[in-house]
């Protein structure tokens, strides 16, 4: 497993863990106040690692036998139209 792979996932487990004590309600206004910070940084950091890593899939979707850029569709949005 790559760093990143690992960093990735280990910041999504402290986000969740993050996410339960925050709804516990045993935090109190400050550390609540605290948890949410530091929840919203990796939430933004994780973000953005999805968000690379969409920008790799998209660059490397092939179509015709030549690699070309083209936007993401989910099979599921599709389908509800």
């Amino acid at each position: 497993m790559t760093k990143e792979k690992q960093a990735f996932e280990e910041d999504i487990k402290k986000l969740q863990k993050i996410v339960e004590e925050l709804g516990s309600g045993k935090l109190t206004l400050g550390e609540s106040l605290k948890k949410y910070e530091e929840g919203f940084k990796l939430a933004q950091g994780c973000s953005a690692t999805l968000n690379e890593a969409q920008r790799k899939v998209e660059l490397l979707m092939k179509k015709d036998g030549k690699y070309s850029l083209e936007k993401f569709e989910d099979s599921d949005s599709e389908e509800e139209k």
